[in-house]
């Protein structure tokens, strides 16, 4: 089970398209009244003039689970477990609508709901996308729902068009993150693989970048459509720190060759640990149980004490 959240600023359209799919079936509803579309979207638009300040006010919940929940997966069941999870999520008392669809071999339905609630209050979405994991984790816990696998394990070819080539990124970039270390070098291997990265410019002097986009097969997706965890700013700080790690390399080793060369003698280092920064973490500079440390600054007596002093009281 997933649950995909959107916002959007109309009504009609978002109504067009949950309900214009074969055999889609409207499972709840409240607050809505049921008939022609162009009559749906009336009544949500009624309500949204109670704060018509809101530049956004559709809710747009897409449910998935697994092919092969698909024979427990009634009608009831599934609006059983929408409306349990519009209520873990916190939309209550507001006008809704729950659509299931048939066109994938994947169950699911869509939520389309007014974030301007029956009091005229604006509904917060602080938080949805954790509360959405946790909510998703708990229903698939409590009613025994298969969990969804890594999207590198979809086979894209039962996808279609936009939703394929969406896949295809996600692949190719988890892929190219394994070994660049630089945006230059992401970007190069991104396009031997067919995926074109453009970043997304604040000013027209190109200065300051907003964000990033991915593009393939004449199909483009901001990098929080592919994965929140490829965001601009997600991966700036990675390369940043890939590049800081290498810095803080380059550093030390100057240093243990200068205090080397003072010294004018060979350290002492095992043939199993010749590379003293081998097996450190890429997140943190900390160096494994069996390593051998070496400090070309070592402390003197005083600063040992008074380090001492400090560690006093704690135990890890």
């Amino acid at each position: 089970m997933i649950g995909k959240l959107k916002k959007g600023t109309s009504f009609g359209g978002c109504i067009r398209y949950v309900t214009g799919k074969d055999e889609a079936k409207i499972l709840a509803s409240d607050g809505v009244l049921l008939g022609k579309n162009t009559e749906m979207a009336q009544s949500f638009e009624l309500q949204r003039q109670l704060n018509p300040s809101i530049k956004k006010p559709v809710g747009h919940i897409a449910l998935s689970f697994k092919p092969e929940d698909k024979p427990r997966l009634t009608d009831e069941f599934m609006a059983k477990i929408a409306l349990e999870y519009m209520q873990m999520m916190g939309i209550t008392k507001t006008q809704f609508i729950i659509v299931r669809h048939h066109n994938t071999d994947n169950p699911h339905c869509h939520i389309v709901y007014n974030r301007i609630n029956n009091e005229g209050k604006l509904m917060s979405d602080r938080n949805d996308y954790r509360r959405n994991e946790q909510v998703t984790k708990a229903l698939k816990s409590k009613y025994g729902l298969t969990y969804g696998t890594d999207k590198s394990n979809t086979n894209t070819r039962k996808l279609r068009n936009a939703e394929r080539a969406k896949y295809e990124i996600h692949n190719v970039v988890k892929d190219v993150l394994k070994t660049a270390g630089s945006w230059q070098k992401f970007k190069n291997e991104l396009a031997k693989r067919g995926v074109l990265l453009e970043f997304v410019y604040k000013d027209k002097e190109q200065t300051k970048v907003q964000g990033i986009r991915f593009c393939k097969d004449g199909y483009s997706f901001k990098g929080t459509q592919i994965s929140r965890g490829y965001s601009f700013g997600k991966l700036n700080a990675r390369f940043e720190g890939t590049e800081n790690l290498l810095s803080a390399r380059a550093s030390s080793a100057q240093q243990y060759e200068q205090g080397n060369h003072k010294n004018n003698q060979e350290p002492s280092i095992s043939e199993s640990s010749q590379d003293p920064w081998d097996g450190i973490s890429s997140i943190g500079l900390f160096a494994p149980s069996n390593a051998q440390t070496y400090e070309p600054f070592p402390e003197d007596e005083s600063a040992k004490k008074k380090n001492k002093k400090r560690r006093k009281g704690f135990s890890l």
